[in-house]
């Protein structure tokens, strides 16, 4: 994947390094990512670089060398809301498969198709209906990353926690809220295996508009404050669903996807008002989905055309991520893990800016773009 890298973007992606020689090296090893074949591993990068020590220029560089990489994370962020013009937030679950125990987070982790050996990362990304970006991420830790002895060999932070899939998103949400210069967007959560309610009940105290995926098991009740002729037992999500025949609104012109927006109060002990979104597609793949939301009931073609978007999501990690070596890190250190998936991330953002620029280029000289 051989894309060029703007040296004016290069100059604010990686201004908060203090030491030149750091933002050479961020530098050139994004561009390894975008041009190296095949897995991107330290020693493929690092050819990248000149030297007979650059390998271990690189290792260094990426596990041990004191840089932060939040404030890249940051910029990164900034630059895709300038470029990409970005519709939402959109917080997902990535799965990392490793073949061994020893990088840092790996766990036996439960997938539809059976256990899988890796990691599990909480991703946030900036989307559009065009194109999404990862700008930060959230490594979920068992237990026993988090004591010694393997606290200890993997670089582990004193301060971090072990916790749930749930407690990730958290920890994303309080992340993109200290993002400076950003515009205030929607969030997207689309993780079937956390507590959606606990998630929507979370961003409701924030005042972030959001839209939340949910089991069909999900409790909630009708809020008689707006269908006074309904009753208010607690009933699951996709039953209530299913039992009020209301008019179904489409997503867009031409577009055979519909939902229902139904007002809801979560149960106790705090029965916070929402609504529940009623999503059906014409594809038996994707077939029916169900969302909690803040948005009003009149809002249903907006509420609608933010679920596409961790399709978005789904289909650039596949087309871009995974060829900029998103999951290729084969190091064993916690610092070293979050440094190259940030500089992974800032990859997959010049890619999909040479990508938007290559399209608008083509619009411009009067080509039909599909």
């Amino acid at each position: 994947m051989a894309t060029a890298l703007d040296a004016a973007a290069c100059r604010r992606l990686f201004g908060s390094l203090h030491l030149n020689g750091q933002r050479v090296k961020a530098e050139r090893y994004v561009r390894g990512l975008l041009s190296v074949p095949g897995r991107k591993t330290l020693q493929s990068i690092a050819a990248q670089f000149d030297g007979a020590s650059a390998q271990q220029s690189v290792h260094h560089f990426i596990s041990t060398s004191p840089w932060e990489w939040m404030p890249i994370r940051h910029a990164a962020a900034r630059h895709a809301q300038r470029v990409l013009a970005p519709e939402a937030w959109v917080i997902g679950s990535t799965l990392i498969p490793k073949t061994g125990p020893h990088s840092v987070g790996t766990d036996p982790q439960p997938t539809p198709m059976g256990t899988v050996n890796g990691q599990q990362a909480v991703g946030t990304w900036l989307a559009s209906q065009r194109s999404a970006v990862p700008v930060d991420w959230q490594l979920r830790l068992s237990a026993r990353w988090t004591a010694d002895p393997l606290r200890r060999r993997a670089s582990v932070p004193e301060d971090a926690a072990y916790g749930t899939v749930e407690e990730c998103v958290q920890q994303a949400v309080h992340g993109l809220l200290h993002v400076a210069g950003m515009r205030r967007l929607p969030v997207v959560v689309d993780i079937p295996e956390v507590n959606g309610m606990a998630v929507a009940r979370f961003l409701a105290t924030t005042g972030l508009p959001f839209v939340v995926r949910v089991s069909p098991v999900t409790p909630v009740r009708i809020d008689r404050s707006r269908l006074p002729m309904y009753g208010d037992l607690l009933r699951a999500a996709g039953e209530l669903a299913e039992s009020l025949p209301y008019v179904r609104h489409p997503a867009n012109p031409g577009d055979r996807t519909t939902g229902v927006l139904i007002p809801v109060v979560a149960p106790p002990p705090r029965r916070e008002p929402m609504t529940l979104l009623d999503e059906r597609r014409p594809d038996r793949r994707a077939g029916r989905r169900l969302w909690l939301t803040n948005l009003d009931t009149s809002a249903v073609g907006t509420a609608l055309r933010l679920t596409r978007l961790p399709g978005v999501v789904t289909r650039d990690c596949a087309a871009i991520s995974d060829g900029v070596g998103l999951r290729d890190f084969a190091g064993r250190s916690f610092p070293g893990w979050h440094r190259h998936i940030t500089l992974a991330s800032v990859a997959h953002l010049m890619a999909a800016c040479e990508a938007t620029s290559a399209t608008s280029a083509t619009s411009d000289n009067g080509t039909t773009v599909r």
